[in-house]
């Protein structure tokens, strides 16, 4: 596997924490301090977000959902969009001013909305946290705010970044917003990402400052088919911030490319199947990404393995996993992807047998 990079490889970053991963495998090109807890600002709108979307996908909201606004989420501090209490607006609105302007109150409004209340969402902040594997995240609210034991890490907001990432694709269309107004052209928004003016295919994510975090960042950008995550944690200032971030994606788009994946020498579509009245099962290589992360100039070293058994044993089912690709890089193991059965092959009855055998005699 690559190894991420030592924090002593000669990057220049002023912050106390940072981060530089890959999303389509999770592999850590540098770090910096990343399981050190702190607080994230609002980078925490992120797992606000993600919640919200997968709403949005149960069926529970739709964008054209209206949001009300309670007097908690009026009285909210640090950036906001002026909510009023009683005024409504749609729910894709409340998006643009969360991704665009980092609005504290309508992530309260947002929050509130699909929890029922700020507390209760929080719980469910921490449940998914604790799902998606961010050991060192506890949230207190919705949006950010500096509260004690509100604390996350670079690694765990690269975690939740690489998950939006792959998951929420319809996230970039609101964080690569740059101007966008409100209250028919009254209220302005304006992106508070300026790498998104600045650096060259940049997606998102999210900033966030406050005085107890001090200014921080979760930028994305994709190049030649390449993705990268940049956590920048408590940086002094917000050039300094957009510099880190900055010097962490030119690190990881100078020395890593996305080659495309090597051929496998065979790559049968099914597999024999005993014990079953199936003779087989076709097989599903979807697993298989159509690039994978190397270090340049090392393509050429690139090879695929297949492993697969002669035949499987009844009964299968739909979804099992059958085999495996291994990509190797010489001698080194890069990655391995599940091969899987794409349909049923039942265990055969001493019914079922009977009943072929009588269709057998019938046809004869």
């Amino acid at each position: 596997m690559l190894a991420a990079a030592p924090a002593n490889s000669g990057l220049q970053l002023e912050c106390r924490a940072a981060i530089l991963m890959e999303p389509e495998t999770g592999r850590v090109l540098y770090e910096k301090a990343p399981d050190e807890r702190m607080p994230i600002a609002s980078i925490t709108k992120l797992m606000t977000l993600l919640l919200t979307f997968e709403a949005i996908r149960g069926g529970k909201l739709t964008l054209d959902t209206p949001v009300p606004v309670s007097e908690h989420a009026y009285h909210m501090g640090g950036s906001q969009i002026w909510l009023e209490p009683g005024e409504q607006f749609t729910l894709d609105e409340m998006l643009r001013a969360i991704c665009v302007s980092s609005a504290n109150d309508a992530a309260v409004a947002v929050a509130e909305l699909v929890g029922g209340s700020e507390p209760v969402f929080v719980e469910q902040m921490n449940a998914r946290a604790a799902e998606l594997g961010m050991t060192n995240t506890t949230f207190r609210n919705a949006c950010g705010l500096d509260t004690e034991g509100h604390l996350s890490t670079a690694r765990d907001v690269a975690i939740l970044s690489r998950y939006l990432l792959n998951t929420c694709p319809e996230l970039l269309h609101y964080t690569g917003i740059w101007t966008d107004s409100l209250r028919n052209g009254q209220t302005q928004l304006v992106n508070t990402n300026k790498l998104l003016r600045r650096y060259s295919g940049i997606t998102g994510l999210k900033t966030g400052t406050t005085s107890g975090a001090g200014v921080c960042i979760s930028a994305s950008a994709t190049r030649d088919g390449l993705t990268l995550i940049a956590v920048v944690l408590g940086s002094p200032s917000s050039a300094d911030r957009f510099h880190s971030a900055t010097t962490l994606l030119d690190y990881g788009f100078a020395n890593y490319a996305a080659a495309p994946l090597p051929t496998l020498p065979e790559r049968p579509l099914e597999l024999a199947v005993k014990g079953s009245a199936e003779d087989s099962v076709p097989l599903d290589y979807a697993a298989l990404p159509e690039t994978i992360l190397i270090e340049k100039g090392t393509a050429s070293a690139l090879r695929a393995e297949l492993t697969l058994p002669e035949a499987l044993e009844a009964p299968v089912e739909k979804g099992q996993t059958v085999g495996k690709v291994s990509i190797f890089q010489d001698d080194t193991l890069l990655n391995e992807y599940e091969v899987k059965a794409a349909a049923d092959a039942p265990l055969l009855t001493f019914g079922g047998a009977l009943e072929l055998l009588w269709q057998c005699l019938l046809g004869a």
